[in-house]
């Protein structure tokens, strides 16, 4: 037997460390602590007064100051919006359905939301006001009215682009419209659907938000209003950090919810 048969191969050089971290993951939290980095530097530089600018290190001392307030303001906050949202959901899924039904219902029914969606909330709250009083209502309702319209243009816009060809084919095969629905634009409106819950979500939270700064004694918007008034800035700072915190809590959740309901709408990107 040859000298070369008895050679064993030579076993495979190990990865660098840095080639095995998983800079994707890393970058948000990278980008983030650089973020407050530069803004600390950026106070520190410009000697920026607190009541104006304050540093990070600032505002999380009013955090954790604060805490008990923020802690049950941002509860308050998540709950309205969480509720406003899941009425949107709703509401959303079910308008948006009966938008894409037809043609002559998307056509008619189309310009009337888009105008509605172009009134500005804020200047409804002091109408709910009126009707609910000050209260979680106002800012529930608020969350609701900002969020829905995204779904219902999504689901409707994913019904009505079904080719026309598909169409003709289910016809000649004696489907009815219901079924055509049922078959076809519904199972493809839900990557539209789930892919507006995450721009809903964050729609919700400015909606509830606006609401608890007008019409409300209780929530983050109300709190920073209070904080605004009394020149703690630092504390206002907080309330958008927690605010912030909430929001991409709720938009990662979004996000895991649509690819495990619609995953098979994003193969290309979970090839590579």
């Amino acid at each position: 037997m040859s000298a070369v048969g008895n050679t064993a191969a030579p076993a495979a050089a190990p990865k660098p460390l840095v080639a095995r971290i998983n800079w994707v993951r890393l970058a948000p939290w990278l980008y983030t602590i650089g973020l407050f980095l530069a803004w600390e530097l950026l106070v520190i530089v410009l000697q920026t007064s607190p009541t104006v600018l304050p540093a990070p290190s600032r505002v999380f001392q009013a955090v954790v100051q604060y805490w008990s307030p923020i802690w049950k303001n941002s509860l308050q906050t998540l709950y309205t919006t969480t509720v406003g949202f899941a009425i949107a959901v709703v509401a959303g899924l079910a308008i948006g359905l009966f938008v894409g039904w037809s043609k002559a219902i998307y056509a008619g029914l189309y310009p009337l939301m888009i105008g509605f969606n172009a009134i500005p909330k804020v200047a409804l709250v002091p109408i709910l006001v009126i009707w609910f009083g000050i209260g979680a209502v106002p800012a529930i309702l608020t969350a609701f009215l900002i969020s829905f319209f995204p779904i219902v243009v999504n689901v409707a816009t994913g019904l009505a682009t079904i080719e026309p060809e598909t169409e003709d084919v289910l016809r000649a095969l004696g489907a009815k419209k219901l079924d055509i629905m049922l078959k076809v634009g519904i199972p493809r409106s839900m990557p539209y659907f789930f892919g507006s819950l995450k721009v809903a979500i964050t729609l919700a939270f400015v909606g509830s938000v606006v609401s608890e700064t007008v019409a409300s004694n209780y929530g983050l918007g109300n709190m920073m209003s209070s904080a605004q008034s009394q020149f703690n800035v630092p504390l206002v700072f907080a309330g958008l950090l927690m605010l912030a915190v909430e929001g991409i809590v709720m938009y990662a959740l979004m996000a895991w919810i649509e690819m495990r309901m619609t995953g098979w709408a994003h193969r290309s990107s979970m090839s590579h």
